[in-house]
């Protein structure tokens, strides 16, 4: 008898440990918060709780040198996850959009998945401790019918559901076919995250 498995989801996970990229990608974010008048309208106008610019800036990278040191690193990783996927592509994969997020205590993001691109990730710059974990699910959950429920010893790739706490200078990448949300946390700061799609 043996037992293998098929299909796997892959969730690509690494360390940047670079303060002064995290001290200086910080500042970016907490000015872009204040200055960018268009990415605060669009955040009230759809109830986000705190600031985006996943609607009013395209450019962070040409912008400001710290998102473009940040940009030569997330296409090395994308890179190496690409080839760990086994992706049969003519080039490396392009970053296609890149946006910075300020979520306020208690805030959270509803679930959701990146349609047009191939990669997807976040980037924490700023994480209080209890801040909201990064909740990603099991893709077959819709042809599950009458699946039982899983013991809650289960190992980690037997899960429906999957939390990963977020922390300062954690990148984590993923399909962009992969459904996941942001959590409500319980931190009273705020946390601050650059998201991005490799197309």
């Amino acid at each position: 008898m043996s037992v293998r498995s098929l299909f796997a989801t892959r969730l690509y996970e690494a360390e940047l440990d670079s303060p002064e990229l995290l001290a200086d990608l910080s500042h970016s974010i907490r000015t872009l918060a204040r200055d960018d008048s268009a990415g605060r309208r669009w955040s009230r106008e759809h109830h986000y709780p705190g600031y985006t610019s996943y609607a009013s800036l395209d450019d962070l990278a040409t912008r400001d040198p710290a998102f473009a040191d940040l940009q030569k690193l997330l296409s090395r990783h994308a890179a190496a996850f690409a080839s760990e996927l086994a992706f049969d592509l003519p080039r490396k994969p392009r970053l296609d959009s890149l946006w910075v997020n300020l979520l306020k205590a208690g805030g959270r993001h509803g679930g959701h998945l990146h349609p047009h691109s191939i990669l997807s990730g976040t980037f924490y710059v700023e994480a209080p401790p209890g801040s909201g974990a990064i909740g990603f699910e099991d893709p077959r959950l819709p042809m599950m019918m009458a699946a039982p429920t899983r013991s809650k010893d289960a190992p980690q790739d037997l899960q429906t559901f999957v939390e990963i706490e977020p922390r300062p200078g954690l990148l984590l990448l993923w399909e962009s076919w992969l459904r996941h949300e942001v959590r409500p946390g319980r931190a009273r700061g705020e946390r601050l995250s650059i998201s991005f799609n490799f197309a």
